[in-house]
């Protein structure tokens, strides 16, 4: 199996590079500028040698193109964009931006590869707001607070609504993350 992961580069597309290495699967990682990024994540995890790095630009169509058409992955797992809550008040548009229309392109790209590609793009809980029934669920109602959480909303939204009207596209969505476990590594 060959996966992509685009914005391997951060903590989570590191430790996901690491545990599909484990295995077996050949991975391929992108970053906006993988000459010049030190990838400090995938040293520090020891796998940085054996994941392909490449750059690219995920509101370039263009770039999303070369890169998935090169790599022509079984999976792909799309985790590079906008994260800050507080940025996307200072820089709405490019938040907006910057998450929708790189997922927008990944979902075409791999629409036009005509073969069977699964696709996983992260969402936020930021989507709910705040929650007060506890933990949120399939049935917890959207109530987004920041421009983040709008654009992490119409994003999920928007690849729900294809995934279930588009039946010749063979990627599968997955969204919603309503929890999430982390630990750390240095106790």
């Amino acid at each position: 199996m060959k996966a992509l992961i685009c914005g391997v580069g951060g903590q989570d597309g590191a430790y996901l590079a690491k545990f599909l290495i484990d295995k077996g699967y050949e991975v391929w990682g992108t970053s906006r500028d993988a000459q010049v990024a030190t990838f400090a994540n995938l040293d520090t995890l020891g796998v940085k040698c054996k994941v392909t790095l490449r750059s690219m630009a995920p509101k370039d169509f263009r770039s999303v193109m070369t890169v998935l058409y090169d790599c022509q992955p079984d999976e792909v797992y799309f985790l590079s964009s906008q994260s800050s809550v507080g940025l996307s008040f200072e820089q709405p548009a490019e938040t907006l931006e910057s998450i929708c229309l790189g997922v927008l392109n990944v979902m075409e790209v791999i629409r036009l590869l005509k073969r069977p590609t699964r696709l996983y793009h992260a969402s936020s809980s930021e989507c709910f707001g705040t929650a007060a029934a506890g933990p949120a669920n399939e049935h917890t109602p959207f109530a987004p607070r920041s421009p983040y959480a709008v654009a992490r909303h119409r994003r999920t939204g928007w690849s729900r609504t294809t995934a279930r009207r588009t039946r010749s596209m063979p990627a599968t969505a997955f969204s919603s993350i309503t929890s999430r476990r982390c630990a750390r590594t240095d106790s």
